[in-house]
């Protein structure tokens, strides 16, 4: 099998992470050079490969067979259409884009040149995500009535936030809300396997001085499931005992309790029972650590092996897309003070 050679587009943390995982944990691909980005040539170096002067150079190799875009969504859509026009297949970062118009001229644009366009969400692979959606998809709580995500943090954790990632402070950007919910309301429409209908949300600030610092959001999936999603950046300093990324599943036969980063329970007739404990590991002094990195190797061997196959990826285009239709219509909503109806392709 020869291995295709990937370019990595943006030299941020997330840019570091995509370069260790294709160089130690992804079979079927290699590194082949890096651009865009002040720190590119020290991440090109660091793992023995050029490092281009522009997206451009990138792009004009032969040798690149696909390119990750590690890049900010508010500058992707221009960088999208030149690795879609150079027929390069692309694995895109989340949120895909900062709107829906964009995502969908995203989504024409790698249809019109015949190459695969996979959006990344890591929460599908980590460990608790995944087994939960095995349970869900084996009958095991029957089906899933409703859904409860919370998202959670202080003030503090919020401007640290914007301060590793200061383009999400960019009105062009889908922002700090899009950053964490495209996660959440993703997740749901993959255990539903259903497409949200209805939305009612609140998109405020109750005392921090950026935007949708706290979101209250219902709702409706086609399958009959309802579903809230509750995130707050506006914890004093303290923090709940339990969990931070939380999500509580009602099932007609049992019901599901886990934490993107602690464990799974399973609630029944019998009692409670540990599933699946995540193994910890440091995300600040250790993020190349094999465990942290578990999640972005699955979901990068995903795209890879849909690539060899020749087959659609597990998250396309439309996926990242519904997405961001969702956190749309939450704004929306919030500014109607009515619920929001979606079409049937949101």
């Amino acid at each position: 099998m020869e291995a295709i050679r990937v370019g990595i587009v943006g030299s941020g943390f997330m840019g570091q992470t995509y370069a260790e995982v294709l160089d130690k944990h992804i079979n079927g691909a290699r590194l082949a050079g890096v651009a865009v980005g002040r720190r590119a040539p020290a991440l090109a170096a660091a793992y023995g490969v050029p490092a281009e002067e522009s997206l451009a150079a990138l792009l004009a190799r032969p040798d690149i067979d696909a390119v990750i875009l590690a890049t900010p969504e508010q500058i992707r859509l221009e960088q999208l259409h030149a690795s879609a026009a150079a027929g390069k297949h692309i694995l895109s970062e989340k949120p895909l884009a900062p709107d829906t118009a964009q995502a969908d001229q995203m989504i024409a644009a790698c249809r019109a040149a015949g190459v695969t366009l996979m959006v990344c969400q890591t929460a599908r692979y980590r460990g608790t995500f995944a087994h939960a959606k095995r349970l869900v998809d084996e009958g095991r709580i029957g089906r899933v009535l409703q859904i409860r995500s919370f998202v959670m943090g202080t003030l503090r954790d919020y401007t640290d936030f914007v301060g590793e990632k200061p383009w999400i402070a960019d009105p062009a950007s889908g922002g700090f809300f899009y950053d964490q919910a495209v996660h959440n309301f993703d997740f749901m429409r993959w255990l539903t396997s259903s497409e949200a209908q209805q939305v009612f949300a609140y998109v405020t600030s109750q005392r921090g001085p950026y935007p949708a610092m706290s979101v209250m959001a219902q709702v409706q999936f086609a399958s009959g499931a309802l579903a809230q999603m509750n995130l707050c950046f506006e914890l004093p300093e303290v923090m709940f005992p339990e969990h931070t990324f939380r999500f509580m599943v009602i099932g007609e036969q049992g019901l599901l309790d886990f934490d993107m980063y602690t464990s799974l329970r399973l609630g029944t007739e019998q009692g409670w029972e540990t599933v699946w404990e995540q193994p910890t590991f440091d995300y600040v002094n250790d993020p190349n650590s094999p465990i942290r990195l578990a999640a972005h190797a699955a979901m990068v061997q995903e795209f890879i092996t849909s690539l060899h196959e020749r087959r659609p990826p597990a998250i396309r285009g439309e996926d990242g897309r519904a997405a961001v239709a969702l956190c749309e219509a939450c704004v929306e909503s919030a500014r109607r003070g009515q619920a929001i109806t979606l079409g049937a392709h949101v």
